[in-house]
């Protein structure tokens, strides 16, 4: 690297900027350098709030302590069509092949991708989705990751071939000094509070109902045995979303869900708190789900243990879970040396709403990372259907709107290749003062459309609660 004196008089963001811009470079064979220190004081919800109006990343598994936060863009991975999963493999593999990690002795600490896919394959961004491609990976050139009480900082950036790469280190060392002093600082005021101008449901119920009774009536036929359709509500505002505050909240109410946010352009972002892990992949072991079958929660132990065995007997719900687990076992049978899949289902509880849930392992002959496993699932038919090849085409044919990365995986990966997705659903897309939200639902060939209806409902529950919006159930 060009010898220079580094000169921080003040920590502010641009003298921070003048030195992190002499970092990065898109030459090729250049080499992802990645340094990590100890960040106490600095937590995911002040990193991302201090990080307002840039790039901004988040990942929090179930029920995990350990939360990943980044912002900034030192890597952008992009890739388009039906071979999407393998080119991001690919560029996966070159940037991180031969990388420089100095993970300050915390592993957790190492660089991590955070992305994720379109719904389907041959999705073209719309206005709604304009800077979410087909496939897209971003490594943050700033990561945090929490573990409990404790946080390290990173700065990940990719260096040209011919700069040193000791004094490359080195000055990344500094930078990220003097970022910590910058995250340390007190945390900037939250942006103005965002007033609800609008809210709208574009698909009436008649038109939902005429959706379901026309799906219900082609699986009668014969023609497949199971598809999820959605709808959509959409929102706007008198300000730009707080999507950072709206995050914080998912964390502190659904800390039993997945929760995730993709920003790969200021206001324009993606995320939510899903209960639906797609595959976890860690070397040769795996980790997925079978989720299909709802209901509401009871305002008591009693209704809800009521509500809770009425789902156990539906013999509705029943035939859609099996469905999916069914899918799972046969997609993974054939890469997988030991499966194990408890015979029934049990109860999932999460704040508002209740599944059938059937968790599934394996493990693998040879570690292949998280990427394989994940083109091998998605869709499944929990958010798909069964046949795959015709419920999908029949999604893009009878629902109005593009789903996006609605129903999506979404996720990180590691240095290694493996990492976790999650199903993108109970989810919201803000750009600025707009915001969509999906909600779907599992048809088969008994279901009635009232009672679809009020399912979605309650599935927007949670971002809309989010956003500080309390709806009307069912809406």
């Amino acid at each position: 690297m060009k010898s220079r004196e580094l000169e921080i008089e003040r920590l502010g963001d641009w003298e921070i900027e003048e030195l992190e811009n002499e970092l990065l470079s898109s030459e090729p064979q250049s080499r992802l350098i990645s340094v990590s220190i100890a960040a106490p004081g600095v937590t995911a919800v002040t990193f991302l709030h201090h990080a307002r109006g840039r790039e901004r990343f988040f990942w929090q598994a179930a029920h995990d302590e350990v939360a990943l936060a980044g912002f900034g863009v030192a890597a952008d991975l992009r890739a388009w069509g039906p071979e999407r999963f393998q080119s991001i493999e690919q560029q996966a593999r070159e940037l991180f092949q031969d990388a420089l990690i100095e993970d300050g002795g915390q592993p957790l600490a190492a660089p991590r991708l955070f992305g994720g896919f379109s719904f389907a394959d041959d999705f073209v961004p719309d206005n709604t989705w304009a800077f979410f491609h087909p496939a897209h990976f971003i490594l943050p050139h700033y990561q945090l990751v929490q573990v409990g009480g404790e946080s390290w900082l990173t700065i990940n950036a990719v260096v040209a071939p011919e700069e040193d790469m000791a004094e490359a280190q080195a000055s990344l060392r500094e930078a990220l000094l003097a970022r910590l002093v910058f995250l340390q600082s007190e945390a900037p005021p939250p942006p103005p509070q965002a007033v609800l101008q609008q809210i709208d449901y574009p698909m009436p119920y008649p038109v939902w109902q005429e959706m379901i009774e026309r799906a219900t009536a082609v699986m009668r036929a014969g023609t497949f045995n199971k598809v999820v359709l959605s709808r959509v509500c959409e929102l706007w505002f008198d300000e730009p979303v707080d999507v950072a505050g709206a995050l914080a909240y998912l964390n502190q109410a659904y800390p039993d869900c997945y929760r995730f946010l993709f920003e790969p352009r200021p206001h324009h972002a993606f995320y939510g708190a899903t209960p639906e892990l797609l595959v976890q992949a860690n070397g040769r072991t795996l980790h997925t789900m079978s989720l299909a079958g709802s209901i509401r929660r009871g305002r008591t132990p009693a209704a809800d243990e009521t509500l809770a065995q009425e789902l156990l007997n539906s013999d509705k719900d029943l035939y859609e879970h099996a469905v999916v687990t069914d899918s799972i076992r046969r997609r993974l049978t054939p890469v997988v040396s030991e499966l194990s899949i408890p015979d029934e289902p049990t109860v999932l509880r999460l704040g508002y709403i209740q599944h059938l849930h059937t968790p599934v392992y394996g493990r693998l002959p040879q570690p292949i990372g998280v990427l394989p496993l994940v083109e091998i699932l998605h869709p499944t038919p929990a958010l798909g259907g069964t046949p795959r090849h015709l419920a999908l085409p029949y999604i893009t044919q009878a629902e109005p709107v593009p789903r996006g990365w609605y129903a999506a995986p979404v996720g990180i990966i590691d240095h290694h290749l493996d990492g976790a997705f999650a199903v993108g659903i109970r989810s919201a897309i803000a750009q600025d003062r707009r915001v969509w939200l999906h909600a779907g639902a599992g048809i088969v060939a008994d279901s009635q459309p009232q009672k679809e209806w009020d399912e979605t409902a309650l599935k927007f529950r949670p971002m809309l609660n989010a956003l500080g919006i309390t709806p009307a159930v069912p809406s």
